[in-house]
């Protein structure tokens, strides 16, 4: 990676320590001096209503604080996602608040870019810098050649900066490396796409199949409520898991499935439901097309077909089948989150949409709701100039026609000299560590080296602030105001980000950060409100709401329509037939499969394992890591390994080892666990962990690091995702 990256980060000058001193701030357990933080729970003396960050949900949080300090986060009643509860994450919302491995003041790079040798500045050095940067590549390459990378709620004063300053090219790893097959099969299937919070009416189902998605490991807080709920009241549970998850354990049915082969149980579940007339007749009359054409295509998709790939019995896949189809409509495939695994993702998202379809759970109660939101006038702005050129995630050689966002991973080998028309020479990284995000990443430090300027904005000191010129420290979501939440829901509402305390050392909030540097770039025109609670109120004003009123309960609602067939909806589809289509003309004329076709995946070499990562409750990313309060409940991963290999291989429980993949690349020492609940052909580890960058003292050193074994992926011809799921491993005692 051209580096030592224990060397991440030194800072010359002595400024930080000054503002260490002068916050009161030290390296005790919750990062603070004083009783209250001694004492976590305190009362507050005052509460805020906010919203949360600690992962993409945005659950609604009440703020303790008292004398100046957040003693505690809670859940707010009053919203829809949080109910009043919260997953471990949002409660330990206080450890960000208080790390004192925070960013503190703006750092300025002083050596060449690598060697992660940086220097205090202050705001308006580091600023000045900023700008002159993005005049200077405006000026002599277009503003296309700026790039901005981003990830969460935050980043929307930056997306208006950078549409202001004309660039196309803004891009989410969220997309191409997590949810895009997802939106992008269903809609094929649709006309719609599952969003975020996902349409789907966990609450009333009567039957849920989950499919390498791991509800109570993956914490989506509302969801896993009503998830909760659901098995509480008898609804049936499949769970399609080469691992023995927590939600397996509360299963009927649990499917240890051969990696990579889903898609053929899939295929084969349908067979099993058309030939049997197990699918819901009327339904499919009514709003299907192509249902002749599936059918044919199924005739030879049996379970003893499936059986070769996945390795699951003929008749555990008929007796799934018909139990699956035995709850219609309430019977919901869950369509997942992050579905980028083999380079096949669309299609195989595309065939659960299908089988939804055949259940007829679209629109329906217990399947997926068709969402409602309310209107909230956009501020008005000075209208956005046109962009000169198309954005530049598609290498000259290919192209990914039904892609419906701007892929992150194709705008980075974009900027790699000679792999483009384009002449990429600047990024600006918020919220998000392309070091670890991105897959390959030596390809992403390639693209880093060619770079003219790369600026990053983040909470703590990530890996992509070691390589920047320029590091801004952004203030955390507790300290800072942002725009409206405005989701497609069940019930329609609104929801406010409020600074509950006055941002730490010299971080910024973004919405200041963004105006700021608005301003030097001559695009003061497109920042003329005061701040961010100027802006916001107008908003909430403009919808009709009372400012006091949502201030106060951190939420305002609107009133709920009908969600389903069964409050009297008739559904809409979206598509070019505005039916259901279970063949796809689309597909067909873009040259690609119209019903999805399952291919095979690589078997792992002679002593290896697939590599396969998930989550855990207490964290989100690798964000959650160096955060005392969460990491005292789980401060590290281990490597699932099947216990009889374990042992023949002489190893046991606790042991430290070493994952090398097919490429030579490592990571580890990390805790063996040996375990009966992993098949014999993969492994397992909880992502996030790994990092060798010693500003973040706590995280530093401790498990091993997934991204550092993906060093490969196939990318899916349809929309770019790019599958992760397809590197191997050996494992060697450390």
């Amino acid at each position: 990676m051209g580096m030592d990256r224990r060397q991440f980060i030194k800072v010359t000058g002595g400024a930080g320590a000054a503002a260490v001193a002068a916050s009161g701030l030290s390296t005790k357990w919750w990062g603070l001096d004083g009783d209250a933080i001694a004492n976590p729970g305190t009362e507050g003396d005052r509460v805020v209503a906010t919203f949360c960050e600690l992962c993409f949900w945005k659950c609604g949080i009440l703020a303790h604080v008292k004398d100046g300090v957040v003693t505690k986060i809670t859940g707010n009643p009053d919203h829809p996602l949080s109910r009043g509860r919260l997953c471990p994450r949002g409660a330990g919302g206080t450890g960000l608040l208080y790390d004192p491995d925070r960013l503190k003041t703006p750092l300025i790079r002083t050596s060449k870019r690598g060697e992660q040798v940086f220097r205090e500045a202050s705001w308006e050095e580091a600023l000045d810098l900023v700008g002159e940067k993005m005049v200077a590549i405006r000026d002599q390459y277009g503003p296309e050649a700026f790039a901005l990378f981003l990830h969460g709620f935050g980043s929307s004063w930056f997306k208006h900066l950078f549409k202001s300053y004309g660039s196309p090219n803004l891009s989410a790893p969220s997309y191409a490396q997590c949810r895009g097959p997802r939106e992008v099969g269903f809609h094929l299937t649709f006309g719609a796409t599952i969003g975020s919070p996902e349409i789907v009416d966990l609450e009333n189902s009567r039957c849920i199949t989950l499919i390498g998605s791991h509800l109570g490991e993956n914490m989506h807080n509302t969801q896993v409520q009503e998830f909760a709920d659901a098995l509480s009241r008898g609804a049936g549970l499949v769970v399609v898991d080469p691992r023995f998850s927590v939600a397996a354990s509360k299963a009927k049915y649990w499917l240890p499935i051969k990696p990579g082969t889903d898609l053929a149980l899939l295929l084969a579940w349908m067979h099993v439901i058309v030939t049997e007339g197990l699918y819901d007749k009327e339904y499919v009359e009514k709003h299907g097309m192509g249902f002749d054409e599936l059918k044919l295509h199924l005739a030879d998709k049996t379970p003893e077909w499936a059986y070769t790939h996945t390795t699951l019995r003929p008749e555990l896949i008929r007796e799934t089948a018909r139990f699956i189809a035995a709850f219609k409509p309430g019977s919901v495939i869950y369509p997942g989150r992050r579905t980028t695994w083999y380079g096949d993702d669309a299609q195989r998202e595309r065939a659960k949409a299908m089988l939804n379809g055949l259940l007829g759970s679209w629109g329906r109660r217990g399947g997926f709701y068709i969402p409602n939101s309310l209107e909230v006038p956009k501020y008005p702005y000075t209208e956005y100039p046109g962009v000169a050129k198309a954005p530049a995630d598609m290498p000259r050689d290919s192209s990914y026609p039904l892609a419906d966002e701007i892929l992150a991973s194709g705008v980075c080998d974009a900027t790699i000299p000679g792999t483009s028309e384009y002449d990429i020479k600047a990024w600006m990284v918020y919220g998000t560590n392309l070091v670890k995000s991105l897959p390959n990443q030596a390809n992403v430090i390639k693209s880093i080296q060619a770079l003219d300027f790369l600026v990053s904005i983040d909470v703590l000191p990530a890996e992509i602030c070691g390589w920047s010129d320029v590091v801004l420290p952004e203030a955390t979501y507790l300290e800072r105001c942002d725009d409206v939440h405005v989701p497609k829901y069940k019930v329609p509402y609104m929801a406010v980000r409020q600074e509950v305390v006055p941002p730490m050392y010299e971080s910024k909030p973004g919405w200041w950060i963004a105006k700021e540097l608005g301003h030097r770039i001559g695009l003061s025109d497109y920042f003329p409100w005061k701040d961010s609670l100027e802006y916001t109120m107008q908003r909430v004003e403009g919808a009709g709401f009372e400012c006091a009123s949502v201030q106060a309960t951190g939420v305002a609602l609107g009133k709920p329509g009908p969600i389903c067939e069964e409050d009297g909806l008739e559904l809409e589809f979206a598509t070019e037939s505005g039916k259901i289509e279970f063949h796809s003309r689309k597909l067909a004329a873009a040259g690609f499969d119209p019903i999805p076709e399952f291919v095979a995946p690589e078997e792992p070499p002679a002593g290896m394992f697939r590599l396969l990562f998930g989550r855990a409750p207490t964290h989100s990313f690798g964000r959650t890591v160096n955060n005392r309060l969460l990491a005292d409940c789980f401060p590290e991963n281990e490597v699932w390994l099947n216990d009889e290999l374990a042992a023949e291989m002489g190893l046991k429980e606790g042991d430290r080892v070493v994952l090398t993949n097919q490429d030579e690349a490592t990571a580890g020492p990390v805790k063996l666990r040996p375990t009966r609940r992993i098949r014999k052909d993969c492994v397992y580890m909880v992502h996030g962990w790994g990092s060798q960058q010693r500003q973040l003292s706590y995280a530093f050193g401790k498990g091993a690091s997934d991204s550092d074994l993906v060093t490969r992926y196939k990318t899916d011809p349809i929309m770019g995702g790019t599958g992760m799921n397809v590197n191997f491993v050996r494992v060697e005692r450390a």
